[in-house]
């Protein structure tokens, strides 16, 4: 079993990979039961369905950034608070036509480790603050 600093090292990793578009770095990290959770109910299976899920909405800017500014561990779970920074939407996301602008909010990642990779990923964000800040 790996302990809680191990499992931050790991869930910042998964992170760094994702940030620097780094998809193929995922498939080491996430275990083969691996499913992602967008928002509550919402799942998406395999790191290929992780990686159809977001790499749309990383897409859908010019640029980005996706810093980890605090993890919590205990156990098997790593809570992660996030933010997105993206400049310059290019592309559709969360239902808004692309007008250019920067947008920029906070999101709460809960991770589960088991056998020393990442098997679930359960995300929680405010959808209705994005599509303000895309269609303003």
């Amino acid at each position: 079993m790996t302990t809680p600093q191990e499992n931050k090292a790991l869930v910042q990793r998964f992170y760094e990979a994702i940030e620097q578009k780094n998809f193929d770095a995922l498939h080491g990290m996430c275990h083969e039961d691996f499913v992602f959770y967008n928002q509550v109910d919402v799942p998406h299976r395999g790191v290929e369905g992780l990686i159809a899920a977001e790499k749309k909405n990383f897409d859908a800017f010019e640029s980005f950034r996706f810093p980890v500014e605090f993890m919590v561990a205990e156990g098997d779970k790593v809570a992660a608070y996030m933010l997105f920074e993206g400049t310059k939407q290019i592309a559709p996301c969360v239902g808004a036509t692309p007008k250019g602008n920067n947008c920029r909010f906070s999101l709460l990642m809960l991770l589960t480790i088991k056998d020393g990779k990442i098997v679930e990923k359960r995300a929680h964000f405010d959808t209705g603050d994005i599509y303000r800040q895309l269609t303003a």
